[in-house]
């Protein structure tokens, strides 16, 4: 039986607010969490009129509906005849404490107060305004993790306008594919960023991407790199100094629908151009604070850090942190650089509360020896949150041997989709190795097999049987929601299937296995991806791997590719090694065929393996859309490989 490797003390348990909301339903004992997970999604009204009265400012009607059509998925309608502003609930403080700290890859720290803040916020809204961004409006940011980006944001929540973005190592294709989509009337940007050690110019694209929108009135340019930047290139391009009004007028806020549009995300895109994702002002809010404060158990105050930048959705989500008053902690620039420590200087410098990342970077630090326990003080660090892909055991050990023994650490699993998670963490609970903790409350996650009826302890699609707050509004240009209802709702009608291939284990934690689509399926027998890297990234000498199915025969059979260490070749002692690694551990049916030694490792922009690219690849499909990974020209090496031939 596995045992947790980690549970907070009673004290500790009883005093996060998930114990204190579990205890005001009546529930108690040692599965008073879980108790609470079934009336949340039994009682889905009562609960997120729960959520919505405990947290935000809005205008309500005489009489308070929480969910109208909720037989309808999609379609439900939530909090019909509210109206509120996602700027708002973020900026209710104005004091002189932290509401952002910055640190840049180059050194640079900024400070700035929530009256800073605020004042900074009220100067871009009224610039905006001025420019004729109004209601339903876009605004695009092409921007750096930096505070000019949450200004940015919120400047144009607080007009009821529409916010999206992308980070500066986008290529023009990349920006254009994502942008084009919604036609901005503002694009606001840097004259370049800091990655690595390198200072990157963007004012070249920033020229043909300004050349290629239309629709914008205005490119406003913050100096990132220099302190007065030639825009001379740049169509319509201003410097933010002569731009943003001064001194700010009183900042005021447009309220809004509970399902207006705030923010449009975009899928990965490696195989067509990526879905334009809206999400509205309330669904956004209210998962966010629930995820926050009840999950992450975050309080006025605490110090909150995400790696990320602003072209994934963990920014959208890390912004938010402001609604429940912490102080958000931002970083821009390389998690290596100048060492793989970085982010643990960050931590010990800043005072973290919660630091977030993802698993790669976690078995990156392993396989590198790092141990911040020894080299960092992390008194105050209580939580470590990891997404991206699924966190194998062994990197929760290496966790609480090499970060901190006494911490909250949580897999978090969920996605742009929407904006938020499905499973994520617990911080009353164990913490058991391999597993995300518990499902989200509020979301009514299953696991299906194909027939459709619900398993336990065995693997199958992750899907939500009921309606729930934060599920898009749209996408972008599909009027009739055609291409919305195929993304979510072709495999079971009125079911949301979310193309994870998942399991509930006996402590109702949930393990993710792999996306749906990158299953393998050799002889007829599923098997997710996440089950061979969990095993062949225990061997000291690989760094990573991407699996893939081949067709072959008549069947699929499995390829392995690795990338090793520097200096080291794979020959057939280390092949076997692997093979006898995953058959030990795995089945027999997982062990791949063929193991080959690549380079690189293609991945999107926000750090995710590309299996579906490198699997169009070997069967020499065309990717439609390179410019959604992060290193492109990686794909290249998986081009009429003679092991494959055979």
């Amino acid at each position: 039986m596995v045992m947790p490797i980690w549970r907070p003390d009673n004290a500790r348990a009883e005093a996060t607010q998930i114990a204190q909301l579990a205890r005001m339903q009546g529930f108690d004992g040692a599965a008073a969490v879980h108790d609470l997970w079934e009336w949340s999604v039994d009682d889905i009204e009562g609960f997120w009129r729960f959520i919505f009265k405990d947290g935000v400012v809005a205008t309500m009607p005489d009489t308070l509906e929480v969910l109208r059509y909720r037989e309808r998925m999609p379609g439900a309608l939530w909090f019909p005849g509210c109206e509120l502003n996602f700027a708002e609930n973020l900026l209710r403080r104005r004091d002189a404490t932290p509401a952002i700290v910055f640190r840049g890859e180059d050194g640079t720290r900024r400070e700035l107060s929530w009256g800073e803040l605020v004042d900074r916020v009220a100067a871009l809204a009224a610039s905006l305004k001025a420019d004729g961004v109004g209601q339903g409006d876009r605004v695009a940011g092409y921007l750096p993790n930096a505070p000019e980006a949450v200004i940015g944001m919120l400047a144009t929540a607080s007009l009821g306008a529409v916010w999206s973005s992308c980070s500066p190592d986008f290529g023009i294709s990349g920006v254009l594919d994502r942008f084009g989509q919604i036609e901005p009337k503002v694009l606001l940007t840097v004259d370049g960023y800091h990655y690595s050690g390198k200072r990157l110019d963007i004012r070249a694209k920033l020229e043909a991407i300004a050349g290629a929108l239309p629709s914008l009135r205005r490119t406003v340019v913050y100096p990132f790199l220099e302190a007065s930047p030639d825009l001379a290139g740049i169509p319509n391009a201003v410097a933010f100094a002569d731009y943003s009004t001064s001194p700010a007028p009183p900042l005021t806020f447009t309220r809004v629908p509970f399902d207006h549009p705030l923010y449009v995300l975009y899928s990965s895109g490696t195989t067509g151009k990526p879905k334009a994702i809206v999400h509205g002002v309330g669904g956004t809010l209210l998962q966010h604070l629930k995820e926050h404060k009840l999950h992450t158990d975050i309080r006025p105050g605490d110090r909150l850090f995400y790696f990320t930048t602003c072209g994934w959705m963990m920014w959208n989500w890390l912004v938010s942190g402001l609604a429940s008053e912490a102080t958000l902690v931002l970083f821009d620039g390389s998690p290596f650089h100048p060492t793989p420590d970085i982010l643990f200087d960050i931590a010990a410098e800043e005072g973290l509360d919660v630091l977030g990342t993802s698993a790669k970077y976690i078995d990156a630090l392993r396989k590198a020896g790092r141990e911040p326990a020894k080299t960092h003080d992390l008194t105050k660090l209580r939580a470590v949150l990891s997404t991206g892909s699924p966190l194998v055991a062994e990197s929760f050990e290496w966790v609480y041997g090499n970060i901190k023994s006494d911490l909250q650490l949580a897999s978090i699993s969920g996605g742009t989709d929407i904006v938020s998670c499905f499973v994520l963490g617990n911080p009353a609970g164990p913490v058991y190795p391999g597993e995300i903790q518990m499902r989200g409350l509020g979301m009514a996650v299953e696991i299906w097999d194909e027939r459709g009826a619900p398993v336990r302890g065995e693997k199958g699609e992750l899907v939500c049987t009921k309606p729930f707050p934060c599920m898009p509004v749209s996408f972008w240009n599909d009027p009739d929601g055609s291409r919305y209802r195929k993304s979510y709702f072709d495999r079971f009608p009125g079911i949301w299937c979310h193309g994870d291939y998942a399991e509930i284990t006996e402590h109702d934690g949930i393990i993710i296995h792999g996306r749906s689509d990158a299953v393998l399926n050799p002889g007829g027998v599923r098997i997710g991806t996440a089950e061979i890297y969990r095993q062949v990234e225990q061997i000291e000498e690989v760094q990573e791997s991407i699996c893939v199915g081949q067709d072959w025969d008549g069947d699929v059979r499995v390829v392995l590719f690795v990338r090793l260490e520097e200096g080291v070749t794979l020959d057939q002692a280390l092949e076997d090694r692997i093979k006898r690694q995953i058959r030990e551990n795995c089945t027999p049916r997982h062990v791949p065929a063929r193991i080959v030694q690549v380079d690189d490792i293609p991945r999107t922009r926000s750090g995710k393996i590309t299996e579906l690219a490198v699997r169009d690849v070997i069967h020499g499909r065309q990717v439609s859309n390179t410019e959604a990974l992060a290193n492109p020209t990686a794909l290249d090496l998986y081009r009429d490989l003679p092991e494959l031939a055979s």
